[in-house]
């Protein structure tokens, strides 16, 4: 008899990943809803039937109100079945379908039958739809119910009504707050996951009190709680009262890091691994809480299994961060884990060996790393190669191996993001360490031979030509970059063109070889490498001068005054019949960008996008533009500048928008404008401003903008004078006026007679923010105590009614203006209270740091607490008179 032929696995994976709901639709599923109205009920079908249902509702499919209405009906119908399977199935659906107000009452007596049951399973999902579906009214009418189920002998059911608990505290926080003596009495059950869920609902409960949950933190420490869960959330709890408290082992807080260390020896591993996490990660930990919970993670080390392995080595890479040497014993460990059949694993042991290796390791790691690079994916490579140039900067005398390391993965296989790593940090490490140059540069000029991106080949000519004429024999690299005019594609070959031009200006030497190759190069068949080549031959001579002029090196790699953005529209403006194009037509004017967050302080620009220098930010080039100007050269130095305000709408047929630019006795404000009607041409741009509603500021003068051609951004400058080193507010009515000149499209001529115009543009204030510099600092407790009390001023605000904490926050950061610190201006989702730490400094140079506690009540009324330390006390009052009036 013939048997029926069976797939191989691997033929049915070759197929694909098969769903059993590919291809079904909403409507053919609606049809077949129908059996749920069949007299003789089919349990089977109907749970199938749910099953399909409940597919689409989390694939996202809409159901209309009419389609709602009639599934919720027809399942209703279902409770008759005395399957307990189709009856679990029957719960989830109504919990997706979440019936409107009157709706639930139809449904409202078969739950609270089935709450009411002899059936356990009927019982625990029950009470989870009802806590789910209904109001604040019916809940209160079945809260007696709730409250003995959350004792109850059955875990299953008792576990049910703690979770529901926690759900029904972001809606009704009133009635579950009512459940405390339960929810403690379930907090001694022996069921591991009604102890869970009763210490998480106890501590939800009492969140928006932190003494109580202190109290009830120090209680369950001395207390019975057993369940492995309950345990890991303690010592979650225990962490955060320890740093809310800012307590540590020598002040009072010696019981709390007791328990964390008495569940170093618990028998359950979740335990033991989350205890040693958290002494981790405290802030203030010493090393005699510190070395043995690094003990215990480091015998989770040699585990058989992977998951503690990489739990294990993923805490100690954190912790090498701060505290390398207490990770050191770990060392013989985790080089074991290098050959680790789970690559993260490997990968986070390497990394964290080069964190904590000394100079007599570095060999020996080098040489089991390198086999070990050919066998991870590049994302894993790109951390170890960051983690050794890490290494080489802590370690610079052993530059030579590490540097060898990196040039032999650098002419390995690997896609762009890895190359350019190790391209960035040999060119850092060029930077960082003087002896290194030669040996860095020489491997960057092999590696390009064999480079087959263009971007990095580019980027690594550049950077020779600014270091290579540096060294003491520039001369060796020339073979390298006339190579790449050679062998490359057009582009690579015009920046060696580029690079072989700067060591011919820095180095006087190599000048008539220089002549010589360039003059090779004028026969390129790309336009780019030969009118390159040609400007710099006729720019540097014929190779008999001596020594290049500053004005030669100038004109060819100094910094270019005119923005590129300009510079390129004038170009494309530009007709060639005309005379010949003139580069000091083009407006220097810097069109505005929105202000880029700055570097923390001391931190080099990385890789090879940043010059040794580091790029000017917009700062650096508002004040260099504003001090180009006679009129204003005489203010002083600048205090702040803001982010552009817009004035006008998107897509309006004129762009303004107004930079703030502070200083000690003037206001300038620098109005961006933008014509983008290409048939126009401005001339004599200026804004009249309306300070009516600004009493303190009176206007000294404006500076017009001559020209405003198509789509060429230029400024206007109006200048107010104001008290000296006083935050003066007020608001700015504004009327844009100009000569509009038409432009005859053919010739792009304007016509010689224009019309007056004007363009209302939107009002602005100068607010109190824009008296306050954002200024970080690198630690604020240590700011914050050297500043000191004497001219601390605190006080208590409330803030109203607000959708959350979080805007709350984010509305006073706002009003401000000041830096936040440490990551404070991020609320965790569902917070009842939150610090915020803000620094700045106020007109004047003074500097300042505020402290703002946050408290959110049941009906969203936010209260807030404002401390303020600065060098002055009228500073300080001042803060407090922002906030009292904003």
């Amino acid at each position: 008899m013939a048997q029926p032929i069976v797939k191989k696995k691997e033929d049915r994976d070759d197929e694909g990943e098969y769903s059993p709901f590919s291809g079904i639709e909403k409507g053919a599923v609606l049809q077949e809803a129908r059996v749920f109205h069949d007299p003789q009920l089919d349990a089977r079908r109907c749970s199938q039937v749910i099953t399909k249902l409940l597919y689409l509702l989390n694939q996202g499919e809409t159901f209309t109100k009419v389609e709602a209405t009639e599934v919720f009906f027809s399942v209703t119908k279902l409770f008759q079945s005395k399957d307990n399977g189709l009856r679990r199935m029957v719960y989830l659906m109504i919990k997706e379908l979440s019936p409107s107000a009157d709706e639930v009452i139809i449904v409202t007596s078969s739950l609270m039958k089935d709450m009411t049951s002899h059936t356990d399973m009927y019982r625990a999902n029950a009470i989870r739809v009802l806590c789910r579906i209904t109001d604040g009214t019916i809940l209160t009418q079945i809260e007696r119910y709730l409250k003995q189920a959350i004792v109850d002998k059955n875990p299953v059911v008792a576990s049910a009504v703690l979770v529901s608990g926690i759900h029904l505290l972001q809606t009704n926080p009133e009635i579950v707050k009512r459940w405390s003596n339960e929810v403690q009495e379930a907090v001694q059950s022996r069921a591991a996951l009604v102890q869970f869920h009763a210490v998480g609902l106890l501590h939800q409960i009492r969140q928006n009190d932190r003494l109580a949950v202190s109290k009830l933190v120090t209680s369950l420490t001395k207390g019975t709680v057993r369940s492995p869960l309950a345990q890991c959330l303690l010592i979650r709890y225990t962490t955060q009262v320890i740093r809310e408290s800012g307590v540590n082992s020598e002040t009072g807080g010696r019981p709390l890091y007791d328990y964390l260390g008495g569940c170093l020896r618990h028998k359950a591993e979740m335990v033991i691994f989350e205890a040693a996490k958290a002494i981790t990660e405290l802030s203030n930990v010493t090393m005699r809480e510190l070395l043995p919970a690094v003990t215990v993670i480091q015998l989770f080390l040699s585990s058989f299994k992977p998951v503690l392995r990489f739990a294990a080595v993923r805490t100690l890479n954190k912790v090498a961060m701060s505290h390398p040497t207490a990770v050191t014993a770990c060392n013989i460990d985790m080089e074991s884990l290098i050959s680790d059949q789970n690559k993260s694993i490997a990968t986070l042991a390497i990394t964290t060996l080069l964190k904590t290796g000394n100079e007599s390791s570095v060999e020996r790691l080098m040489k089991q790393i390198t086999n070990f690079m050919s066998d991870i994916a590049d994302e894993f490579k790109i951390v170890v190669v960051e983690a050794i140039r890490s290494l080489c900067l802590k370690f610079p005398l052993n530059y030579g191996s590490l540097m060898n390391f990196l040039s032999i993965i650098l002419r390995e296989e690997g896609g762009f993001e890895y190359k350019k790593a190790i391209v960035d940090s040999i060119v850092i490490l060029i930077r960082d360490i003087p002896d290194a140059k030669e040996s860095g540069l020489l491997h960057l000029c092999e590696f390009i031979e064999d480079c087959e991106f263009t971007y990095l080949s580019t980027q690594i000519l550049h950077f020779l030509g600014t270091e290579g004429p540096k060294t003491s024999d520039p001369g060796k690299y020339i073979r390298y970059i006339y190579n790449r005019v050679i062998l490359e594609n057009a582009t690579v070959r015009a920046s060696a063109v580029s690079t072989l031009a700067k060591f011919g200006t820095m180095v006087n030497s190599l000048k008539p070889r220089i002549f010589v190759l360039l003059r090779r190069c004028i026969f390129d068949n790309d336009d780019e490498v030969r009118d390159r080549a040609t400007l710099y031959l006729n720019t540097l001579g014929d190779g008999s001068v001596a020594e290049t002029g500053k004005d030669v090196k100038e004109f060819l790699f100094g910094s270019l005054e005119t923005p590129l953005a300009n510079l390129e529209t004038s170009l494309k403006n530009y007709d060639p019949t005309e005379e010949p194009f003139d580069i000091h037509s083009v407006p220097k004017e810097v069109k505005s960008q929105p202000l880029a967050e700055k570097k923390a302080p001391g931190k080099k620009p990385t890789g090879l996008g940043a010059p040794p220098t580091g790029p000017a930010s917009a700062a650096d080039s508002h004040e260099s533009l504003l001090s180009s100007i006679p009129e204003f050269a005489g203010f002083g130095n600048l205090f702040k500048s803001s982010a552009p305000v817009e004035l006008t709408e998107a897509e309006t047929e004129y762009a303004v928008n107004v930079v703030k630019h502070v200083f000690d006795r003037h206001v300038v404000f620098q109005y961006n404008c933008t014509n983008t009607i290409p048939e126009q041409l401005l001339e004599k741009v200026t804004v009249l401003v309306d300070a009516s509603e600004a009493e303190e500021f009176s206007e000294l003068g404006s500076k017009p903008l001559r020209s405003l051609p198509y789509d060429s951004p230029g400024q206007t400058f109006v200048v107010f004078e104001k008290p000296d080193d006083v935050p003066a507010v007020g608001r700015f009515s504004n009327l844009l006026r100009f000569t509009v000149k038409e432009v005859d499209p053919s010739t792009g001529e304007a016509e010689d007679d224009g019309v007056e115009d004007e363009y209302q543009l939107e009002d602005f204030e100068v607010a109190a923010a824009d008296y306050i510099r954002k200024v970080g600092v690198s630690n604020y407790k240590n700011a914050w105590d050297s500043l000191g009390p004497d001219f601390e001023r605190i006080d208590e605000y409330g803030l109203g009614p607000r959708e959350s904490l979080a805007e709350a926050v984010n509305a006073v950061i706002n009003l401000l203006g000041m830096q936040p610190c440490e990551g404070t201006e991020m609320v965790p989702k569902n917070s009842r209270s939150h610090t915020c730490l803000l620094s700045g400094v106020y007109i004047g140079n003074v500097r300042v740091l505020v402290r703002l506690s946050f408290g959110i009540d049941a009906s969203k009324e936010v209260a807030m607490k404002l401390a303020v330390r600065s060098e002055d006390k009228n500073v300080s009052d001042a803060i407090h008179e922002i906030v009292a009036s904003g």
